[in-house]
């Protein structure tokens, strides 16, 4: 946390979307030796996640030496799964403060394989929250503190149901996407909580349909709830594509912030090989605004998206964010969103 000018204090967190650390990846460490794990992110790209206070990310794989995978009378399409110490390795040379559980991915090898990987976390001083052993633990927010400013994080993720935990029984921590009081008051809860904890509250979900460039109506009005209820700022990822950025009563709602580093096979449409790093300029324990740093994986190795990539990826962040009421600036090569007295509800 820095002092401005007017001697308001400034602080930075950085937000990002899946990293799976898994398959290509994986291997791709693997064959570069030592080196390999800090080769997965570009320096031009660490230079400008180091501005931060607080990086988080959404962990799209399990950290884990299991290999059996989870079924349940029917095999998933996709397991991702990353040797335990290259994956620490390569969130460690991220300067990753935080991963969110909370996904389709996070049991792929099983129990034993999601418990290994909270277990490999926490020895490696990586908060997280969104699965745990019981529900309880599942449900619990992280709580992270840089520079004076408390920071509590509560992640959750729509699917699948099967692997909800509950009370003595270890999963993630799943939610409907509804804001029928039944469905919605373990939320508001936890944003109660969150807050008592916390100078400034992020809510993670993992959620909706893959490749998908627009959130429903019913998400929209999800969102809206949440920030309503008391999170300051409305953390999405899941889609794979990065999609519109929504303001609420000042506050940021990120509905989808896509992928950051995997091996998937690119959508020449989509171009889901295009994300973003979101910086959020907090200012007295307010976010006051938000900067959007394109990026582009290329092979195993996230970096700083230029030229044609960068333009593509601005017109599109640009004419989506326009659809639900945001303006989106150009500021030399990133672009950003103004929060403070903005009090629109897209």
């Amino acid at each position: 946390m820095t002092l401005d000018d007017g001697g308001q204090r400034v602080f930075t967190i950085a937000l990002a979307g899946d990293v799976m650390l898994g398959r290509g990846v994986n291997e791709a460490m693997a064959r570069q030796g030592a080196e390999g794990p800090s080769q997965v992110w570009d320096e031009s790209l660490l230079a400008v996640m180091a501005e931060a206070d607080l990086r988080l990310v959404n962990l799209e794989c399990a950290l884990t030496s299991h290999t059996e995978r989870w079924h349940d009378g029917e095999a998933k399409a996709f397991y991702f799964r990353a040797e335990p110490a290259l994956g620490v390795a390569a969130l460690r040379a991220g300067g990753v403060d935080f991963v969110s559980n909370a996904n389709n991915h996070a049991r792929d090898f099983g129990t034993a394989g999601l418990l290994e990987t909270i277990a490999q976390l926490e020895r490696a001083g990586i908060a997280h929250a969104g699965a745990g052993a019981d529900l309880a633990e599942a449900r619990r927010p992280a709580v992270l503190e840089a520079r004076g400013l408390r920071v509590a994080v509560t992640a959750w993720a729509d699917y699948p149901l099967a692997w909800a935990a509950e009370p003595g029984r270890p999963g993630i921590n799943y939610t409907d996407v509804s804001v029928a009081t039944d469905d919605f008051a373990p939320i508001a809860a936890a944003l109660q909580e969150a807050r008592t904890l916390s100078d400034l509250v992020v809510f993670s979900i993992h959620w909706g349909p893959n490749m998908r460039e627009r959130p429903s109506a019913a998400f929209r009005e999800f969102a809206h709830a949440v920030i309503d209820a008391g999170a300051d700022v409305f953390w999405g990822h899941s889609a794979h594509v990065v999609q519109a950025i929504g303001v609420r009563g000042d506050r940021p709602i990120l509905f989808d912030t896509g992928d950051f580093l995997d091996d998937y096979v690119v959508d020449g449409a989509l171009r889901n090989d295009l994300g973003a790093l979101f910086l959020l300029r907090v200012v007295d324990d307010a976010v006051a605004h938000v900067e959007v740093v394109p990026t582009v994986i290329d092979g195993a190795r996230v970096g700083l998206a230029t030229g044609p990539d960068f333009e593509w990826f601005t017109q599109r962040l640009t004419a989506l964010s326009n659809e639900v009421g945001t303006q989106v600036r150009r500021h030399d090569d990133r672009l950003v969103v103004e929060l403070s007295g903005t009090g629109s509800a897209s």
